[in-house]
């Protein structure tokens, strides 16, 4: 599927109101791993309204993961909201928000799923817009890192508090904002069918990278399904 230039939206979309999401979990296995800070923020021009989140994620959280965002299993155990409850939030806040920018969406929206299903609650999937297949389609041949600050800094866009919640997910609306901007006849849309571009391009971007690692002799364990992944 390819969003040509006759479906450009009259206000472009991230040029209206939309929002963005990002989560710093337990680790990086979505089925069981846990979540620990989220943010959702709401955008609208230079207008930024932020939700925020701290856990107890129920579990410890492994030395690891404390070395990336700073949380530590004391500070969520006596600070963290109950899970149940924050993941309830979290899933209505997401139950209205449209479109939802997300960099590496199907990592935040399958642990979140995960988190749903264990305290018996749901998650609505907005329209979703990924930087991060986004990028990857638009510039498959270069070379290098493909995190968020490694695709923030190629693009000459701010990143703040890295892996921060808050932090990421404005880095990831910067990101949207600019590579919309760079290619508007791809991106200027209606967000519902933007989505489900990326759904074509995450498949073909995950058949790619299975194939070179089938050729190294490695395992093909690569994902294909965006933006929740199905459970193996």
């Amino acid at each position: 599927m390819t969003a040509t230039a006759p479906n450009l939206l009259h206000v472009p979309w991230h040029r209206s109101v939309f929002y963005a999401f990002d989560t710093e979990t337990t680790g990086i296995d979505v089925w069981n791993d846990r979540i620990v800070t989220a943010t959702i923020a709401r955008i609208d021009g230079p207008n930024v309204e932020t939700l925020t989140w701290l856990i107890n994620p129920g579990i410890d959280i492994p030395q690891a993961a404390t070395d990336v965002h700073g949380i530590t299993t004391q500070h969520a155990q006596e600070n963290g909201q109950n899970p149940a409850e924050a993941i309830r939030e979290i899933t209505a806040v997401l139950s209205d928000a449209h479109p939802v920018v997300a960099f590496n969406a199907s990592y935040d929206f399958t642990i979140l799923t995960a988190e749903a299903e264990r305290h018996g609650t749901r998650v609505d999937v907005p329209a979703v817009i990924d930087p991060h297949v986004i990028d990857k389609h638009v510039d498959p041949r270069r070379r290098g890192k493909r995190t968020l600050t490694a695709t923030c800094e190629h693009y000459g866009v701010k990143q703040t508090d890295a892996h921060d919640a808050t932090g990421d997910a404005l880095a990831a609306a910067r990101l949207a904002w600019t590579l919309t901007e760079r290619h508007p006849d791809l991106l200027q849309v209606d967000p519902t069918e933007l989505h489900q571009a990326q759904i074509e391009w995450r498949r073909d971007q995950a058949e790619s990278l299975a194939r070179y690692f089938v050729r190294q002799g490695r395992p093909d364990d690569v994902a294909r399904d965006w933006p929740i992944q199905e459970r193996r």
